[in-house]
């Protein structure tokens, strides 16, 4: 045989098809036929072959048929005039005694996607719709549905319309349901099929007639329908109350949100029972086979959790990880061990969290740590000895997180802060990632009168920063470099002074220039002025632990339940690791648009003092401005070209000594 991409294949196929002793070999033909298929499946262009490919679809074998209709549907695009010639055997086809011919004709008409020849296909398309095999009818309607979309904004007569409404009756289930779908791309403008009190009863009453795909469609059209009184209500709710316990997960959770439309406002109470009845299949969902089932399904659970908060606390287990599963899945399903711990099941849940934090991933260990920082809030103590005993692993991803959710932690339970900084004691040397040094940074900065170590520690940074990449850690330098001097001055002021010197004379970073710019002229408004700015308010140390989180009301996300929203939004309490320090007065560069990110509203939280200063900077700005080009005044408290370091220097000692 000729080599597979060559034109000689081509060539001989088309002997082969043109061949009548093969034409006359019904066997013959059928395989030549299926030679070319085998060839297109393959990549090579048999486009020429067209014309005797529509010959070969005058035939009564309908095997051969479906055959050539694959390649005639396939090709038809890149030859509509010859196109025009299988139109007339298709239209006869239409005719055949045999349903599946029928039918099989009528699809293929409507695949072929060509704009000139709808009007060849309307009439078979209307005869279809009153065949009298169901297949028949089956692709006549959806035949229609394909006829609106070639040409989305011609009018369909309104006659066809009023058939498809009166085939919701058809005694076949596929057929209405066919019907269903087609009449929602026709009328999409119009906001679908209009469905009255006729229409949902009937629907509700063949709806057992469905298979899983017919009950789906159909019970996402009944969301559109709203009963007229509280009897009827009720009535529906009976008669799709075994639906919710479903062993099809799809139609479960179509059945579950049609519940929480008709009744998550007016009857809240019932709504919450529907969704305590879904607690079975969903937890069987949530170990499906399927990856992207189990996600949808874990994703669905924690929308039920911010109305139930306690709702599967005892099937807590049934989340814990398996080693096989995707990262994606495990970082879900410790999401959502997050809102299922209790009194009684945290140490079965931090044990197993604990686990995780040594996987072979870092994705994964990191959203462990994660996890385990969020159940800080509530079991602060439990939580901060296991973070405590990962900082001992020496482990450079471990590390960097741990620190950041110490960070966080002691933001929000700051009861925690004397035993966070204990535990900092000689971990800034495994730090290797910005994200972690600006974390420990922020940390050394707050609460440097705590940690003995914290001058040290930050001289160490200042003596390594001209090789320092990120501008984040720049400036959480300076600001935690500036804190620290205004409790522990004499151990900090000489660092102090060669960070400043650094920033404002060598960094090519403007906002970490303008920062170091914004403290030294803040340096001369005095010390009080500065430690106002700097030290302003805190965590409210009244604060304590957290102890679970009010029940939203269900209808603030009924209407996402069962559509793609849930794997879409960001749960509040699902945070990855926060990029930014909860409160610092730095200039980040590159902030941070994570808006789930919960620490993110505290940077608000600057006192007026800073606004101040970021004035007087201004002002000075202004008044440089206007100044000479040799240097500014005497008088103007600004560090000039020539004297910028002596300046720096000369400024800290009087600061010091107040």
């Amino acid at each position: 045989m000729p080599y597979l991409g060559g034109e000689e294949t081509v060539k001989e196929l088309r002997r082969a098809l043109s061949n009548p002793h093969v034409q006359g070999d019904p066997l013959r033909h059928r395989s030549t036929v299926l030679r070319v298929i085998r060839v297109m499946s393959q990549g090579v262009d048999v486009a020429g072959l067209f014309s005797e490919m529509v010959k070969a679809c005058a035939t009564t074998d309908v095997v051969q048929k479906k055959l050539v209709y694959v390649f005639l549907c396939s090709y038809a695009s890149l030859n509509p005039e010859l196109s025009l010639l299988v139109i007339n055997t298709l239209r006869k086809d239409c005719q055949d005694p045999n349903p599946m011919v029928r039918s099989l004709a009528l699809r293929n008409m409507t695949n072929l996607r060509l704009p000139s020849l709808v009007e060849y296909v309307q009439q078979p398309l209307t005869a279809g719709l009153r065949d009298r095999a169901a297949c028949v009818r089956r692709v006549a309607v959806l035949g229609w549905a394909k006829l609106h979309s070639l040409q989305p904004h011609a009018d369909i007569d309104a006659a066809v319309v009023n058939e498809l409404y009166s085939m919701l009756r058809d005694n076949d289930p596929v057929v209405m349901v066919n019907c269903l779908r087609a009449l929602e791309e026709i009328l999409k403008e119009e906001g679908g099929v209009a469905v009255n009190k006729a229409i949902a009863h009937h629907l509700l009453n063949r709806l057992k007639e469905c298979d899983v795909w017919g009950q789906c469609e159909v019970l996402g059209v009944l969301q559109r329908y709203r009963p007229h009184s509280e009897e009827e209500l009720f009535d529906i709710l009976s008669l799709l109350d075994p639906y919710l316990l479903s062993p099809s997960v799809p139609v479960m959770a179509a059945t579950l949100g049609l519940f929480l439309s008709l009744c998550c406002r007016g009857l809240p109470a019932v709504s919450l029972a529907a969704l305590r009845r879904a607690q079975a299949p969903l937890l069987a969902a949530c170990g499906s086979a399927s990856p992207e089932m189990k996600f949808t399904a874990l994703c669905h659970v924690q929308l039920l959790l911010r109305s139930l908060p306690g709702l599967m606390g005892e099937h807590y287990k049934r989340f814990f990880c398996g080693y096989a599963e995707p990262a994606y899945i495990k970082q879900r399903k410790m999401q959502v061990l997050v809102e299922l711990v209790n009194d009684d099941n945290v140490g079965f849940v931090l044990d197993e969290l604990k686990g995780y934090c040594t996987d072979v991933s870092p994705d994964t260990a990191q959203a462990a740590i994660s996890a385990i920082g969020r159940i800080g809030r509530s079991y602060s103590d439990q939580c901060l000895e296991i973070l405590t005993g990962l900082l001992g692993l020496k482990q450079e991803h471990i590390t960097s997180v741990v620190v950041q959710t110490m960070r966080d932690l002691v933001w929000v339970c700051p009861q925690c802060s004397e035993s966070v900084c204990e535990a900092l004691e000689g971990c800034e040397d495994t730090l290797q990632d910005s994200q972690g040094r600006q974390a420990l940074l922020w940390l050394l900065g707050v609460h440097g009168d705590r940690v003995s170590s914290a001058p040290y520690v930050l001289e160490a940074f200042v003596e390594q920063v001209r090789s320092e990449m990120a501008a984040g850690v720049k400036t959480e330098l300076l600001t935690a470099t500036m804190r620290v001097f205004l409790c522990r001055p004499a151990e900090t002021q000489d660092t102090l002074g060669r960070l400043l010197h650094y920033c404002i004379e060598e960094e090519a970073d403007m906002n970490v220039r303008d920062q170091a710019l914004l403290y030294y002229r803040l340096l001369h408004c005095g010390i009080e002025e500065t430690r106002s700015v700097l030290q302003g308010r805190r965590s409210d140390p009244s604060l304590g632990v957290l102890i679970g989180r009010p029940a939203e009301p269900v209808s603030q996300w009924a209407r996402s339940f069962n559509t793609l929203e849930p794997l879409r939004q960001c749960n509040a309490g699902a945070e990855s690791a926060p990029q930014a320090a909860p409160y610092h007065l730095a200039l980040d560069p590159e902030p941070s648009l994570d808006l789930c990110d919960p620490l993110n509203p505290s940077q608000d939280r600057q006192e007026t003092g800073e606004m101040a200063a970021l004035h007087r900077g201004v002002a000075w700005d202004q008044h440089r401005a206007h100044e000479h080009q040799d240097g500014p005044a005497a008088d103007v408290p600004g560090p000039s070209s020539s004297s910028r370091p002596v300046k720096v220097y000369h400024l800290l000692v009087p600061v010091a000594d107040q």
